[in-house]
């Protein structure tokens, strides 16, 4: 086994029978397996809270084509969920994209790509699922006031984002068992929601025209609404990111990516159909074309269709929706920097190891402490511009997803002859999905850069166009920086990453 090299001395392995080994990065092997594998996936993405606000939105632009929206917009996520497990085959690494991306693009593709653009991501997504967390848990517990106050819900923010940084800090495995109630809770919620919706008098009947790819107003309300539902599925690869802690770390994880993003798709189509029946696309009443009910359909229907008491739970499923999330961000994104300091990209502390309970300690406390101030900043200066944040995150999301999509063909371009499966898996599907979203971006963008796009604008630009690409522009000065600091890792990148990834089996 190869020492992790910004260690001072290799971790200490525990006697025999005292629990699984570390890797070379430090981290518990062996604790993790498929379930808890993808009860992390499923719990990244949040889905009562990502179909709470979302589906509204979708159904403004769809309509009853709402269900073909939500199959649309999942196609390239398993197009890309395709190429994650046949790279984490290949390069079973918690870095993942940024090493998959550094191997085969090189050190700054791999840095920007792989890393600054997935983190920037994840800190913006944390500090909208503190948020949105923290005001349903007020709500919750009767204190409507404090709801409607920025600085309690900033304050609970802070509060909740301790909490959870204190859970991922304590290891995976305590995560994993919290993470089983916390989506256990949504998945019952959303279920029962459902049952409910489709029983009650007056229902409609589902139809299957519902999921028509042709039925859309035209080309610019198909790719508005497919991008909408982008964001509801985003999330699910945190999970390759405990690969080198799983009992299979070339095969689980990958088998976890394709199984979660399955359960999501049913899911979603289940509460959509559910929904839609119960409340038809109208613009009256309880109708999901009206934009009153769009910002949370949950919150609309959830009385109605399940009563007071129910929906309480209903409401409890979406609060702990995003705490659950932000848990997985944690975890997450905590092992991403573990990786990058790894390999030479990042300052050695973030390859701190706790000597108990092998987690990342600075990486983890980094990024709670990221979110939390990311929050309270974005808070003071403006709502408005919070909001422009979150909604930049799509296109991040496409970046680094089409990317990732074509490096897994790139990489594997040698033996994609060597047999059919290797030509669509590593191949065909993960280069379609790639395009996809890249195509996505570049729509994204366009879209994004008329000042009316979002809730601020700057010299007749949008705000979240500002944002989004403002962001993957910093990333590449960073970068840049960043190669003046860690010459060795820029000049050296490809070899580095080869050599630490490899562990004897």
């Amino acid at each position: 086994m190869i020492t992790d090299p910004v260690r001072d001395d290799p971790p200490p392995h525990p006697s025999p029978g005292t629990g699984p080994a570390p890797s070379d990065k430090g981290l518990r092997t062996g604790s993790v397996g498929l379930a808890a594998s993808v009860a992390l996936g499923l719990s990244s993405v949040a889905p009562a809270y990502s179909i709470a606000v979302t589906l509204g939105f979708v159904t403004l632009v769809a309509g009853d084509f709402a269900p073909a929206a939500l199959l649309l917009g999942f196609v390239p996520i398993l197009l890309t969920a395709f190429a994650f497990r046949e790279l984490n085959r290949e390069m079973p690494d918690c870095g993942t994209t940024f090493v998959w991306n550094t191997r085969t693009f090189g050190p700054f593709a791999g840095w920007l790509a792989g890393g600054w653009v997935v983190q920037c991501a994840t800190v913006i997504a944390m500090t909208a699922l503190s948020q949105v967390g923290s005001t349903y848990l007020l709500d919750f517990l009767g204190l409507h006031s404090l709801a409607d106050d920025s600085l309690a819900v900033t304050v609970t923010a802070a509060v909740v984002l301790a909490l959870v940084t204190a859970v991922a800090y304590r290891g995976i495995q305590l995560a994993a068992v919290v993470q089983y109630l916390l989506l256990g809770l949504q998945l019952i919620a959303l279920a029962g929601f459902g049952v409910a919706a489709f029983a009650r008098d007056g229902a409609a009947a589902p139809s299957l025209s519902w999921l028509n790819p042709f039925g859309f107003d035209g080309t610019g309300a198909f790719s508005e609404a497919v991008l909408l539902c982008l964001y509801i599925y985003w999330g699910w690869d945190a999970l390759i990111t405990v690969n080198e802690e799983t009992t299979d770390k070339s095969r689980i994880p990958g088998q976890a990516a394709v199984i979660s993003t399955l359960v999501l798709l049913a899911t979603y189509l289940f509460t959509a159909f559910a929904a839609i029946s119960f409340a038809g696309t109208g613009t009256e009443g309880l109708g999901l074309g009206s934009a009153d009910n769009a910002s949370d359909v949950l919150a609309t229907l959830g009385s109605p269709v399940v009563g007071e008491s129910f929906a309480k739970v209903v409401e409890l499923a979406v609060c702990v929706s995003a705490i659950s999330a932000l848990l997985t961000c944690v975890v997450g994104s905590s092992r991403a920097t573990l990786s990058m300091s790894a390999h030479g990209a990042l300052p050695r502390s973030f390859a701190r190891v706790h000597p108990r309970f092998r987690t990342p300690t600075t990486g983890t406390v980094f990024f709670g402490a990221a979110a939390a101030a990311t929050l309270a900043a974005l808070t003071l200066l403006s709502e408005d511009f919070l909001g422009d944040a979150i909604l930049c995150i799509g296109l991040l999301i496409a970046f680094y997803y089409g990317v990732t999509g074509l490096a897994c063909a790139w990489h594997f371009r040698r033996t994609l002859r060597d047999s059919t499966r290797n030509l669509l898996l590593r191949g065909v599907l993960p280069v379609a999905g790639g395009l996809m979203m890249l195509a996505a971006f570049t729509r994204s963008a366009y879209d994004m850069f008329d000042p009316g796009y979002g809730y601020t604008s700057l010299g007749g630009v949008g705000g979240v166009f500002i944002l989004g690409i403002g962001t993957i522009l910093l990333g590449a000065a960073a970068a840049l920086f960043a190669r003046t600091r860690y010459p060795g890792f820029f000049r050296d990148g490809r070899r580095t990453v080869t050599e630490v990834t490899v562990t004897d089996e």
